[in-house]
């Protein structure tokens, strides 16, 4: 049952656009290219087994879970769904 202006299926089709976009984000994230010997970040080098394992790799473990936790702080929030979006 759709109320106000929402047509049928609307709520479906929000929760589809905010997984492509999750999608699109991850994927473009992804390493490309070749892989380097040394960290990006702080110069170690990246083990052999890591460049094999990760095609593109460009930072070590340490350096690659310090930018996971920064990139987690930012949330996928949705504007589509926010009201407060809807008002400007």
């Amino acid at each position: 049952m759709a109320t106000g202006w929402a047509g049928d299926g609307a709520v479906q089709d929000q929760i589809d656009a905010t997984v492509n976009d999750a999608i699109k984000r991850a994927r473009s994230q992804l390493p490309q290219g070749p892989g380097l010997a040394h960290c990006e970040d702080c110069e170690k080098p990246i083990p052999e087994a890591r460049r094999k394992a990760v095609p593109g790799v460009r930072l070590c473990v340490t350096c690659q879970e310090a930018h996971d936790r920064e990139q987690a702080t930012f949330s996928g929030y949705n504007r589509r769904g926010s009201k407060d979006s809807q008002l400007r």
